[in-house]
């Protein structure tokens, strides 16, 4: 069951929001005053990164959480934790966020079922070979887990039908070439990369890497992609930074109601 699929499919919006946020950042007990704040004001489903010292996806935003989360000692353990104390009470599907090396450190077995048993519904690994995609694929077919493949700006004609042949449900499309991080606007190709995709599936689309603010978001959606979901990083970590200061966090989920709204502007 593709429950990420199904969620997004079901969103009566134009697009589905999908906040990411690093477990552990700013501590373990922010990240889950965070997710139930999210979960309250409207993310349609919430992508939660392993914290991971060689993230090579991850602009400098998204790198420095990770460090201050790997220096309170956030762990695939603590994640695990942490999950299986939250996601009993969630409405909202978490997707977890996680580099190929520490899943082959922990086994491919191991992890798959750890993570679907603490309630994970996607993953998504940026750094996996689409060749050596097929075994994880299957495991997490074993276990309930949309595993969902990426889709960059550089990717040929025959890569993406590669790619999507390959996929169990969601597509997720890279909104430019390089690391996550905010950008000012999003690349001119992107509209034809989303084109190609949907003239060759019918399974959801998701755009994430430099999505900004409630502004982008609006003038994103006026362009009319045809895009199911919007995932939004660095953005969200930026919040979650600002809140420090007075440690409440209620802007985060604010902020996640604004851009619920600039998406649903008709």
């Amino acid at each position: 069951m593709l429950i990420i699929t199904e969620t997004i499919s079901s969103v009566k919006s134009k697009s589905a929001l999908v906040p990411f946020i690093t477990a552990g950042y700013p501590s373990i007990d922010a990240t889950i005053e965070i997710i139930y704040l999210l979960d309250k004001s409207g993310a349609n489903v919430i992508e939660l990164g392993i914290p991971y010292s060689d993230a090579l996806a991850d602009g400098l935003v998204i790198q420095e959480s990770s460090r201050v989360a790997l220096e309170q000692r956030t762990y695939i353990d603590q994640v695990l934790l942490l999950l299986n104390q939250i996601t009993p009470n969630l409405i909202t599907p978490i997707i977890i966020f996680t580099y190929y090396n520490p899943i082959l450190s922990r086994g491919l077995d191991i992890f798959i079922k750890e993570i679907a048993e603490s309630g994970v519904k996607g993953l998504v690994v940026p750094d996996l070979p689409l060749e050596e995609s097929d075994y994880l694929i299957s495991l997490c077919f074993k276990y309930d887990i949309e595993l969902i493949l990426f889709v960059s700006p550089t990717s040929s004609e025959k890569r993406i039908k590669t790619i999507i042949a390959k996929a169990p449900g969601c597509i997720y499309l890279l909104s430019s070439c390089g690391v996550t991080g905010l950008r000012k606007s999003i690349d001119k190709d992107t509209k034809k990369l989303v084109k190609t995709i949907k003239e060759n599936t019918d399974k959801c689309v998701m755009l994430g890497f430099g999505i900004s603010d409630e502004d982008q978001v609006f003038n994103l959606m006026n362009l009319n992609l045809g895009i199911d979901a919007i995932v939004m990083g660095s953005a969200f970590i930026n919040k979650i930074t600002d809140c420090l200061r007075c440690g409440n966090y209620e802007d985060v989920g604010n902020f996640c109601e604004k851009i619920k709204l600039a998406i649903g502007i008709k």
